[in-house]
């Protein structure tokens, strides 16, 4: 079905929609299929436009996914029974929260500073903000701020996010502002020589467009010695086998977000791990279950930052 002029300038393309919802495009059209929603129009090329009231049903439904439910449930569900199942959802889970997220993590300075920084964020404040966690990065060294106060934050972001109580441009913004703050401080860390092991390459796959993963990756590894080539987000699978090569890399580490298609982050990895030498470990930092339960043969797949460490250790024990 065609859309009309009207209609054009409110709707959103497919690859918007994917930004905004963090539903990658194969799924939005596998869901067309299976299920009959989303239903999108087309425009004068035949390309899928998605109307606004498709586009707010569809941010529930993530809300939704990412607290545990199934597409096959809710997928096909109106937008008054998406609120209501996420409401009865919400209070549920009312409990989680911070001690969830934070159980493993810091002190209580540090979820004092998360829910200072959550208030910053929510105010727009971001001077402030970044003025914080660069405090919080002089107080608690390089892989504690990521650890303890990084990743317990970001859980903390996507746990509002999926209740509706922050705004997706405000995670947008929070992430700008770390990948700030980390660059500057990987920049201004300690480089080690060449002749440090491993050797490690890290990136993102070329249909992988969020980078705040993988520079938290190289923090931690420059913190413990590793020698590092990053070669940033959606690099293609040529350039990867290139530098691996030419840094001659003993880890090539990828970074997967909630938002990748899990078979196609497959393929990549599969595809990689019979292209590179088997001296050559792949790993892979994924939150995405089905990747986990999947992982292809040769791939070590970490669904947490803080099996990096560990992982490291791990590696030197057997190799030095």
């Amino acid at each position: 079905m065609s859309a009309d002029p009207s209609l054009n300038r409110l709707s959103m393309t497919i690859a918007a929609v994917e930004r905004d919802t963090r539903i990658g495009k194969d799924t939005l059209r596998v869901w067309e299929r299976r299920y009959g929603f989303p239903q999108p129009v087309r425009d004068a090329n035949g390309e899928r436009l998605y109307p606004p009231d498709q586009v707010e049903r569809l941010r529930h439904i993530k809300r939704l996914l990412d607290a545990g439910h199934r597409p096959g449930r809710i997928v096909s569900l109106h937008l008054d029974e998406l609120l209501q199942l996420g409401g009865s959802n919400a209070n549920g889970q009312a409990n989680g929260g911070l001690a969830g997220t934070r159980a493993g993590g810091g002190d209580d300075r540090d979820t004092a500073d998360i829910d200072r920084l959550l208030e910053l964020l929510r105010r727009h404040d971001i001077g402030a903000l970044r003025r914080s966690l660069g405090q919080a990065l002089l107080r608690l060294g390089l892989e504690r701020f990521v650890l303890d106060l990084v990743v317990p934050l970001l859980a903390e972001i996507g746990h509002a996010w999926s209740h509706g109580t922050m705004e997706i441009f405000e995670e947008h913004l929070a992430s700008e502002v770390l990948e700030t703050v980390l660059r500057s401080a990987i920049a201004a860390g300690p480089e080690s020589g060449p002749s440090a092991r491993p050797r490690v390459l890290l990136a993102t796959a070329s249909f992988e467009n969020h980078g705040l993963g993988l520079l938290m990756a190289e923090a931690v590894c420059l913190v413990r010695g590793c020698f590092n080539m990053s070669l940033g987000r959606q690099t293609p699978m040529r350039d990867i086998l290139l530098a691996a090569q030419a840094h001659q890399a003993d880890l090539v580490a990828l970074s997967f977000s909630a938002a990748s298609n899990p078979n196609q982050a497959l393929d990549c990895l599969t595809e990689l791990r019979q292209m590179l030498p088997a001296n050559i470990e792949i790993w892979a930092g994924t939150p995405l279950q089905a990747m986990q339960r999947r992982s292809p043969d040769g791939i070590v797949t970490m669904s947490r930052l803080d099996a990096l460490p560990p992982e490291l250790e791990r590696w030197r024990a057997e190799h030095l």
